[in-house]
């Protein structure tokens, strides 16, 4: 089966929502919206000329880093399955076009933003402990299973900030 895989450039317009599934597995979910502009040659100026929105859902380490690097407003390059969702709410038909995103950040080309790699963890064993072997990156399948109780969303910044230099 063929899919659809594209690349959009827009402003986040909601909070990522945060959430763990019932195995434990973070997700994030936000709404992104995309203006398009065209150049109005006899004003000699970009035009706005309608926004679409879309639905970004992220998983896993992606979640978890969206929830602590994004806001409302921001500029945003989102790559990620497209999804088209139709669906009769009184009669009506809706429709919803959703992305499954691999790859999110920061449209670099309208602001500037600090990369902060999420902290490696090394394997602890008899038999590594010995060896130089490298540091593997920490994969968080459940905040309760890391050991990072409170609120979700302080766990995700906490596990964002570790490892960085920066204040």
């Amino acid at each position: 089966m063929n899919e659809t895989e594209l690349t959009v450039v827009g402003n986040a317009a909601t909070r990522p929502d945060y959430k763990e599934t019932a195995a434990g597995v973070p997700v994030v979910r936000f709404r992104l919206a995309v203006t398009a502009r065209r150049w109005e040659r006899e004003r000699a100026q970009w035009i706005d000329s309608g926004t679409s929105f879309y639905t970004v859902r992220a998983w896993r380490a992606l979640a978890a880093n969206v929830a602590a690097s994004v806001a409302i407003g921001e500029p945003l390059v989102v790559r990620g399955r497209l999804r088209i969702q139709e669906q009769e709410r009184d009669g009506k038909w809706w429709f919803s076009a959703d992305l499954d995103a691999f790859a999110i950040g920061h449209d670099l080309s309208r602001g500037t933003s600090a990369f902060r790699r999420v902290s490696q963890v090394k394997k602890s064993s008899p038999a590594s402990a010995e060896s130089s072997t490298p540091a593997t990156p920490t994969r968080v399948e459940s905040f309760t299973e890391a050991g990072l109780g409170g609120d979700e969303r302080e766990a995700v910044r906490e596990i964002a900030a570790m490892g960085s230099t920066r204040p």
